[in-house]
């Protein structure tokens, strides 16, 4: 029952009550003190009705005991009350409700869309990479208030169940090109299930929580299963060891002997200070810079005279030689051989993952969690200084901050930032939205878990072949019939998208020299590297 339909049954009964309550002693005081013994008890019952309700009649005025007169003025204030409390039980919510927007309980039009439930900050990245390459969706939103907002803010949304056949068939899911469902590992496989009651033509998404859970997603009818939290971990553990060891490599191979990685200039490197014009990393090298994040902001192409401080992530394409080579120059002299610790700093699904990644390579660390359990070293509280000094993240050369809460990873990163800023800050958030924030708290390398379910998911539904769903750039293959017989130079796409082709595949063979004067192909599949926004204006821009 809704909030609206509760007030009204306890005002109505409010108002039935009030009128009993006080239409008997009204009945027997006209009697007793007022003489009135041939009066009826329906005469009584009016009178009270017509105080209520403010008509006012005085049928039986004037009355002529004291306290006669103070009951009747007794009735009259809890008429008026009753009457005013009746604006915001009826009045106003009726008046709110015609002023604003009705949401759709149905989808009237649509085909070959992406059914999508519920909303989540993981479902925005999706909506996100949806809406980039001009696909339709919609959202399925079981709490009409959340629904009106998301209808008011733009969304495609209908105000249905999706754990129903019934609120599936609303969202036309029988003619969509899939459903994804996104909300929880249980609430998921009921949704899986009521979408296999419509029909098998579907495919289903769904995201998993707990990986050991996949089976039942299956069982239930999920055609795919996406699992991000492990692969988030993975990669905040590569970042976190890349600076002292090659055992947890983070490159992302395009070809054969073709690799494209995220390289953080660590402090005291030999690149730290200097910019990209002096630093020669081209000539060096031989590796190609296609972007990187100044605190948290992703610039394609970067400007020549740009400096590159501590902190700086590198974004960078070349053969798996040329990113070794690299590598020694990001990287401290003074601490590039050196094993140091990693402090750990959450032991849910992706701390765990995290931790057995480190086992793997043989990186020392130590596991901090509010909460005693197998694995972890330091139990306590990660925004109180001295449980980060207790798991000895002042001597640590990287801390990893894997917090499911991105308030509380936000004050840890400026405890952990103020306690040790020598250690390298590596942390996960939810949403992307607090991508910036972390950085300002004094993160090092962020990564937004909703970033990398949305580009997974994305992979699992479009042409488009997702490359790197856990870097914080993404990385596509992807046909361009736009620039069919056309000079990459003078297409200008990093001017005009700010995304790089990185290599093209032609006839079977990876080509990896695409400089200005490549002539893209009818046939060719480009290999580009941008932001989620900048690869959504390339495939506009490419067809």
């Amino acid at each position: 029952m809704e909030d609206w339909q509760r007030r009204t049954l306890l005002y109505v009964g409010l108002v039935f009550g009030a009128i009993v309550t006080f239409s008997v002693p009204y009945h027997y005081g006209m009697i007793l003190l007022e003489g009135d013994e041939g009066r009826q008890f329906v005469g009584s019952v009016q009178v009270v009705v017509e105080t209520f309700t403010a008509t006012g009649y005085g049928s039986d005025s004037p009355w002529e005991t004291t306290a006669m007169n103070l009951f009747v003025i007794l009735m009259d204030v809890t008429g008026v009350a009753l009457v005013f409390l009746a604006l915001p039980v009826f009045a106003f919510p009726l008046l709110q409700d015609a002023l604003s927007t009705t949401v759709p309980t149905r989808l009237e039009d649509a085909d070959d869309h992406v059914v999508i439930c519920t909303y989540t900050a993981r479902a925005e990245s999706l909506i996100d990479a949806l809406t980039a390459r001009d696909v339709d969706y919609v959202l399925v939103e079981p709490d009409r208030e959340r629904a009106r907002e998301l209808y008011d803010s733009g969304y495609r949304v209908i105000a249905a169940d999706p754990e129903s056949a019934d609120g599936l068939e609303a969202a036309r899911v029988a003619d969509a090109r899939a459903l994804v469902a996104d909300v929880s590992d249980e609430v998921d496989t009921s949704i899986v299930l009521a979408a296999r009651e419509i029909g098998d033509d579907v495919t289903v998404v769904s995201v998993v929580e707990e990986p050991d859970r996949e089976r039942y997603h299956r069982l239930a009818g999920a055609d795919v299963v996406v699992s991000p939290r492990p692969l988030l971990g993975r990669s905040l553990a590569s970042k976190a060891t890349g600076a002292v060891t090659a055992d947890l490599d983070d490159a992302v191979e395009i070809g054969d002997d073709f690799e494209m990685a995220e390289l953080a200039v660590r402090r005291g490197s030999r690149l730290a200070g200097s910019t990209l014009a002096d630093s020669g990393i081209r000539e060096r090298t031989g590796a190609n810079v296609v972007g990187a994040w100044f605190d948290g902001e992703f610039r394609s192409p970067v400007d020549p005279d740009e400096t590159l401080t501590d902190g700086t992530v590198l974004l960078v394409a070349g053969e798996t030689a040329q990113l070794a080579e690299l590598r020694s120059l990001v990287r401290s002299p003074v601490r590039r051989v050196e094993r140091g610790e990693v402090v750990v700093v959450g032991h849910g699904e992706v701390g765990r993952t995290v931790a057995a990644a480190l086992d793997d390579a043989d990186i020392e660390h130590s596991v901090v969690d509010v909460t005693a359990g197998d694995g972890v070293d330091v139990v306590g509280d990660a925004t109180e200084p001295e449980t980060l000094r207790r798991a000895g993240i002042e001597d640590a050369r990287s801390a990893i901050l894997a917090l499911p809460d991105d308030t509380v990873a936000e004050f840890a990163t400026l405890v952990a930032d103020d306690l040790a800023r020598g250690t390298e800050l590596i942390a996960r958030v939810e949403s992307a939205d607090s991508v910036t924030k972390m950085y300002r708290a004094g993160a090092d390398y962020v990564l937004a878990l909703s970033r990398v379910t949305g580009r997974m998911v994305a992979s699992a539904l479009l042409d488009d072949e997702v490359l790197t769903p856990e870097l914080q750039v993404e990385l596509v293959r992807t046909t361009a019939p736009g620039l069919a017989g056309e000079r990459l130079g003078d297409a200008d796409l990093r001017a005009r998208t700010g995304c790089t082709v990185v290599a093209a595949e032609r006839d079977g063979q990876l080509v990896t020299d695409v400089g200005a004067d490549f002539v893209v192909g009818a046939d060719d599949t480009l290999v580009v590297a941008g932001s989620d926004d900048g690869i959504g204006r390339f495939n506009e821009l490419a067809g």
